[in-house]
């Protein structure tokens, strides 16, 4: 099977994609929902070529599928199905409570990662330890949790630009996806001994849906101020991780680490030179204040 990493323009009918871009009619039909990641999928018209933007969100569900078609079909249909009962780009124009959630995630642009080959990229911060002084406060409530981080997962995706996507991405273990986000979670203040139920709760509901619902989203994670005693922890999940997830994820002990994997530009509480998140990024909605910050908004 031909790469397409070159480009669609002349995709064989034999290649996986062009095989669900014909079946995708029937998915959307079934459904009675056309939009993923903010992009209208459009099944393709008699001889007419299929919309680069539809390609570029079935790859990613191939290539989340190791390019099996047939779990890629399911896997859209299930996803589909999900974003016409939760909403969750409708998540973006609510306004969350921000003794809860202020402060907790942040989205911006960097420039310096070493591990990817873009000029720039998306970066999401979790700022765990914002909830570390009443957790349950923050995670009591999971829908409302989740909630709060779909809106923030859909910030995200909106910084991608994926409707005025313009590159193919390679088929699956060809290549690197441009578009991609990066995760940062830090745990500063964060205490893994103590962890009421309600945080597991949310963490599980969390992981299970964006593993289901937003599949070739992150291209690497980086946990950062991670006690040294968790170390084992982390190890042992490894164990029980596939290899591409594992090459995506790193954990440090100190956050003034990250600087040697994002660059120098990112805030300098992560060994950086440029300014804190609360200047430089977006966020969500929240009540008593501007929904983002419209500088940063406007140089993403």
């Amino acid at each position: 099977m031909a790469s397409t990493a070159e480009g669609w323009a002349n995709l064989p009918k034999e290649h996986n994609l062009s095989k669900f871009a014909a079946d995708l009619k029937g998915i959307l039909e079934s459904t009675g929902h056309n939009e993923m990641y903010g992009v209208e999928l459009k099944s393709p018209e008699d001889g007419q070529p299929p919309a680069h933007t539809t390609l570029l969100i079935l790859q990613k569900f191939l290539r989340a599928n190791m390019d099996d078609l047939p779990k890629a079909k399911e896997q859209l249909t299930a996803a589909l199905k999900w974003r016409k009962e939760y909403k969750p780009l409708e998540a973006l124009n609510e306004t969350f409570p921000s003794d809860k959630f202020g402060g907790l995630g942040y989205v911006t642009t960097i420039k310096g990662a070493k591990e990817t080959r873009n000029d720039k990229d998306v970066a999401t911060f979790n700022i765990y330890g914002v909830a570390a002084k009443d957790p349950k406060k923050v995670f009591g409530d999971t829908d409302a949790f989740v909630r709060w981080r779909v809106a923030l997962m859909e910030l995200t995706l909106q910084h991608l630009h994926l409707n005025e996507a313009d590159k193919a991405i390679p088929d699956y273990g060809k290549g690197a996806d441009p578009y991609q986000a990066i995760q940062i979670h830090d745990y500063l203040s964060v205490s893994f001994f103590r962890q009421p139920a309600e945080i597991k709760a949310s963490s599980s509901k969390i992981i299970s849906m964006f593993s289901q619902y937003y599949p070739e989203t992150v291209s690497f994670k980086y946990f950062v101020n991670v006690p040294l005693v968790m170390q084992w922890m982390m190890g042992t999940m490894k164990m029980l991780m596939s290899k591409d997830s594992i090459q995506k994820m790193t954990w440090m002990t100190y956050g003034n680490q990250l600087h040697q994997y994002l660059g120098d530009g990112i805030p300098k509480e992560y060994g950086g030179t440029g300014p804190g998140l609360r200047e430089s990024a977006v966020t969500v909605k929240y009540d008593g204040g501007k929904p983002i910050n419209e500088e940063a908004a406007a140089k993403a």
